[in-house]
């Protein structure tokens, strides 16, 4: 525009030179004409074309304005609505009409701000824009995360959501790993899924090896204690994000997005079909997958996903075929060194003539013939609590596993877990009915009357028992050690140093002249 003025000044501008703007710009001749026009009255104008003219009457946004967008959500009619009330009572000027505040709204605010204004910063974050990591070689950083399957399935006669552990391969979009847990995942889950993301033999191949890094979004099942040692014996770096920063391991969070739609979607049991009437729930002779045919289906969709799908990343490629053009080493680990890395350590133990005993309970084994005695370390897959894995204390050498001595049957587990249920529903309906509170229902402004009364013996009654109880708990049994038992007791010396040390006998006083005297005299008058 500056141009066309320089021109104009000159004398030099033709129509053609108004033509040939119009047409790169996209504009008809008359809009340039008229831009012309209005860079002459005002030179601010030929920096922004077609801009609004800008006059000392126009509205823009202030921060009170910002303020109340931000109290009512986004709302600009309820913001014009409260300067006017505010107007009206003489609080500032009247506000102007509804179409010049949206059009300052969308004039002064980004659509960013206008966002997070209106949904917080999670949705202005969809109008940021974000940088997209260079694409490295294989194993140079993994993905991992749990996510809930939105499909309902039959676990022991019961519908659940069952959750998915995995790990994926930034480089190559490849699944390396994957557990399937029927309810909330553990750090039992992530060592599962990282057994069968390391190893590359059958049925876990072609994919696998250590990886350098694993990003990981501060979930504590990551970060255990089990895990975290886990991943230093196998030299691997854990990078752990800040929290609620899904977009810095997109690799994991699109492969979660894309189970779904692409795999969970068409399965029965699906929960976030849309159901015929006016009732979302399922129908009641839905016949929903079992555990194990859903695992098996979600393997066989992760074997695809490997060797058929090609992402849009990969330009055409499949991951497998991705992996296979990557010239990079791997480094692999041996599948028994694998299997002891990832289990829990439980300290050293004496193996006696019962077994050996752990969390209260005794493990046996076949191979513990004739080695009583000897000390042993004891390693154990977490909630894994039926079978435990030993080792020679000194050497490190593997000694076999040891299985739970008197395990439960079936029968009496499910008996106990029927049992445990039923006390956990009374415990509950309990505590929801001594928590219960009810108020009189009103249709003018009053102050709440709480309903439900209280006889005078009631309340005395429940306030001593909370005071026996709270005195109860602040009880210290060891505080003052019991008395030293008689010499010719037979003492543990464990429990003599327990006890207080003896009183000495009491040093017989002289009787007080007079005494003598005294007693005999109450002795004849009894």
């Amino acid at each position: 525009m500056r141009r066309l003025l320089a021109l104009r000044q000159e004398q030099k501008l033709t129509t053609r030179h108004v033509r040939l703007m119009a047409q790169s710009l996209e504009v008809t001749e008359r809009t340039v004409w008229r831009w012309l026009a209005a860079a002459e009255r005002d030179e601010s104008a030929a920096a922004e074309p077609g801009a609004r003219a800008q006059s000392k009457d126009r509205f823009s946004v202030t921060p009170e304005v910002r303020r109340l967008l931000a109290l009512w959500k986004g709302n600009v009619a309820a913001v014009h609505r409260e300067l006017t009330s505010r107007a009206a009572r003489g609080e500032g000027a009247p506000p102007p009409s509804i179409p010049t505040l949206h059009r300052a709204i969308q004039r002064d605010l980004t659509p960013g701000e206008r966002a997070g204004l209106a949904g917080g910063e999670r949705a202005a974050r969809k109008h940021d824009v974000f940088l997209a990591r260079p694409r490295g070689w294989r194993n140079q950083v993994w993905e991992t995360d749990h996510v809930q399957a939105p499909v309902l399935v039959d676990v022991e006669g019961r519908a659940r959501r069952p959750w998915i552990t995995w790990f994926t391969d930034c480089a190559t979009n490849a699944i390396t790993g994957v557990a399937v847990t029927p309810v909330h995942p553990s750090r039992e889950s992530v060592l599962a899924a990282l057994r069968s993301a390391v190893l590359r033999e059958d049925p876990y191949g072609p994919f696998g090896g250590l990886p350098e890094r694993v990003r990981v979004d501060r979930g504590k099942d990551f970060l255990s204690r089990t895990v975290t040692a886990a991943f230093d014996l196998l030299d691997v770096t854990v990078e752990d994000l800040p929290a609620y920063t899904p977009h810095l391991k997109g690799t994991v969070e699109g492969l979660n997005r894309a189970v779904e739609s692409m795999f969970l979607a068409a399965l029965p049991g699906y929960a976030r079909q849309p159901r015929p009437g006016k009732r979302p729930s399922r129908p009641k002779d839905e016949v929903l997958l079992g555990f194990e045919d859903f695992t098996a289906r979600l393997l066989a969709w992760t074997s695809w996903w490997n060797t058929e799908h090609c992402p849009a990343p990969l330009r055409g490629r499949t991951p497998l075929e991705a992996w296979q053009d990557d010239p990079t080493p791997l480094r692999d680990v041996a599948a028994a060194d694998l299997w002891t890395f990832t289990l829990d350590d439980a300290g050293t133990r004496t193996l006696t003539t019962r077994g050996i005993r752990f969390r209260k309970r005794d493990y046996v084994g076949p191979w513990m013939t004739g080695q009583s005695g000897i000390q042993v370390r004891l390693r154990f897959m977490p909630h894994h609590d039926h079978r435990i894995e030993v080792y020679h204390a000194a050497t490190g050498r593997y000694l076999g596993p040891a299985d739970l001595a008197a395990q439960a049957t079936e029968e009496q587990v499910s008996a106990v877990r029927r049992a445990r249920a039923a006390r956990a529903r009374r415990l509950k309906k309990d505590l929801e009915a001594s928590q219960r509170e009810r108020y009189a229902a009103v249709n003018q402004p009053e102050a709440p009357q709480r309903l439900g009364t209280l006889t005078t013996a009631q309340a005395e009654a429940e306030l001593a028992q909370a005071a026996g109880t709270d005195l109860s708990d602040l009880a210290m049994p060891d505080l003052i050690p019991p008395a030293a038992p008689p010499a010719d007791w037979r003492t543990p010396p464990s429990l003599v140093t327990r006890t207080a040390p003896g009183r000495p006998a009491p040093v017989p006083s002289e009787p007080a002249p007079g005494s003598t005297a005294q007693t005999t005299e109450d002795g004849d008058a009894s």
